[in-house]
């Protein structure tokens, strides 16, 4: 397949996951800083989130874009939980909720150990039911995207919220800024972003743990580093290639780390998905705007 200005082809694998023929979509333009896609299969909606507005966003194929929640608490990653609720990470608050059927809010995080969570960042759920979370200072560091003050835990941490007892459980606290986070297909390996290169001399990385039954972490490694920007949030395909966001678009990598190519997105891309009926609509929030492009590829994640 022959370069193009949407595509930087590193590997000819690359050339079976995307469509040439497909058009990077602009669907939205008008947020700030534009965070947090989730995909409603059910309801054939997307919703996401614009932090410093403080508000969420909706958009569907037949309405367009619409304002679903504000003030939204300075909401930043959101997912679903196995029974179809929304979870939400909010700078905000310094904590992790759920939106019950009713519209009603829960709170499932909000310290750790007597002492106020940073600022939960982005979330996951795994296929037993737990809820797992970064919590970097992105919203206490200044008041653009939350409230700014000193945080209270001292570190940066990836939690894991019991799917019975509920109860907070530190996983990982050696990160400079732990971002976005995602299971492989399998849900046999945790992935996670650090994005400290943006205040400190560190390497734009994502690591990888191996996940036991008991769902503790082991043999935490390298994984992949990004070439442009730092590593926000990523997601999975079926076949195990993982696609993040960058600063110059949304870069995948094979199951073995190696990038295969890059989808160029003219703004900075903080994260992304896949939707639609097929899983195969990548939707990319970047900055201002909520971008899609078709792809080849069909999304792991659930529900």
């Amino acid at each position: 397949m022959a370069e193009s200005p949407l595509y930087e082809i590193r590997d000819e694998r690359f050339g079976a996951l995307i469509v040439g023929s497909a058009a990077l979509e602009e669907l939205y333009r008008g947020c700030r800083w534009a965070e947090g896609p989730v995909w409603f299969s059910d309801l054939n909606v997307l919703i996401w989130s614009d932090i410093p507005n403080e508000r969420m966003m909706r958009w569907s194929p037949d309405g367009g874009a619409s304002v679903f929640r504000s003030p939204s608490n300075y909401v930043n990653g959101n997912t679903r939980d196995l029974q179809g609720r929304l979870i939400s990470c909010e700078h905000g608050g310094r904590r992790v909720t759920r939106t019950e059927y009713d519209g009603r809010i829960t709170v499932l995080a909000d310290s750790y150990q007597g002492k106020r969570l940073n600022s939960p960042n982005d979330v996951v759920v795994r296929s037993d039911g737990s809820i797992w979370f970064t919590d970097p200072t992105y919203g206490i560091i200044s008041d653009y995207e939350g409230h700014k003050t000193e945080s209270e835990q001292g570190t940066r941490n990836v939690y894991r919220i019991d799917p019975v007892s509920g109860a907070i459980l530190a996983v990982v606290t050696d990160f400079i800024q732990p971002n976005g986070l995602a299971f492989s297909p399998n849900e046999k390996r945790l992935f996670v972003a650090d994005s400290g290169s943006a205040q400190h001399e560190v390497p734009s990385h994502i690591r990888v743990f191996d996940v036991a039954e008991d769902g503790t972490l082991g043999n935490g490694s390298y994984f992949c580093s990004i070439d442009n920007g730092n590593p926000d949030g990523f997601r999975f395909d079926v076949a195990g290639n993982l696609w993040c966001s960058a600063g110059d678009g949304v870069h995948c990598f094979a199951p073995d780390g190696k990038l295969l190519g890059k989808i160029l997105v003219p703004q900075t891309v903080s994260n992304l998905t896949f939707g639609g009926p097929k899983k195969n609509r990548l939707f990319i929030t970047a900055t201002q705007s909520l971008y899609s492009i078709y792809v080849k590829a069909n999304g792991a994640q659930h529900p």
